[in-house]
């Protein structure tokens, strides 16, 4: 049975075509829809039942938000929580799932893309490359919100790998300064991506040494990606995943 429960959707990074079909489906049956109106672009909201309530919660605090929430499952309403990109990251769904779990109100995630993979798609570049780099991080300036004394964005960029830095626009003196501080050298590529997915996207391709000139007009709404500087000298090798004499359950030799 769908109603009685809280749906969290990702609608991903803007296009409405990039929501998942679940999301999808779920915005069409929703009675009452809650998006974050000052990230979501309302064509994803299109396919929404125009018996639907629809409501931006950019003007809400966490207890109006949830009272709404609690209140249309207790009506027997299904209810569509949208969120931009995925909700388990930068989502802010644990305070609103903890207050759902204290009225004793059913909820279900729904994953959505992340900007970090519509960003890199639009730039057309891999995060991660055989014996060059293998792993991605996920980080975010510190600000209003701290990070933990062990996640300081200097210290994740010592690992000199690929990086998604988010929520850091307007910032980029300080980001500049957090990744020198991590010695990172001056020719470190870094891509900035505004609007990844939507209409109005630009992409900046830069290096440490240019970010504060070449992006100083992105104030909000920029994903950065930092990518190993070694990327620029070194050709990555081949996967093995297709070499000829790679065998696994389904190619034998």
């Amino acid at each position: 049975m769908l109603n009685n429960k809280v749906y969290f959707i990702g609608a991903g990074p803007g296009d409405p075509e990039l929501i998942t079909v679940k999301g999808q489906r779920l915005i069409q049956q929703a009675d009452l829809i809650i998006y974050t109106g000052s990230l979501v672009p309302k064509e994803v909201l299109m396919w929404a039942s125009p018996k639907a309530t629809v409501i931006n919660s950019a003007s809400l605090d966490l207890n109006e938000l949830c009272k709404l929430m609690i209140n249309g499952v207790k009506e027997g309403k299904l209810v569509a929580r949208v969120q931009t990109g995925d909700p388990s990251l930068y989502g802010a769904i644990q305070e609103q799932i903890s207050e759902l779990n204290r009225a004793d109100i059913r909820w279900e995630i729904v994953p959505g893309v992340s900007s970090a993979f519509a960003a890199a798609a639009a730039a057309g570049i891999s995060f991660t490359l055989p014996e060059l780099t293998q792993s991605l991080i996920f980080t975010r300036l510190e600000g209003r919100t701290p990070s933990p004394e062990s996640e300081q964005l200097h210290l994740l960029a010592q690992h000199k790998t690929s990086m998604a830095i988010y929520l850091s626009a307007g910032h980029q003196k300080r980001l500049k300064e957090e990744l020198k501080k991590a010695k990172l050298p001056d020719e470190t590529p870094i891509i900035a991506v505004y609007c990844a997915s939507q209409p109005e996207q630009k992409i900046i391709y830069t290096t440490l040494l240019n970010l504060e000139e070449d992006t100083k007009d992105l104030v909000k709404q920029t994903i950065f990606l930092i990518l190993p500087a070694h990327l620029k000298e070194k050709e990555a090798a081949l996967s093995r995943l297709y070499a000829t004499e790679f065998q696994h359950a389904f190619r034998q030799k």
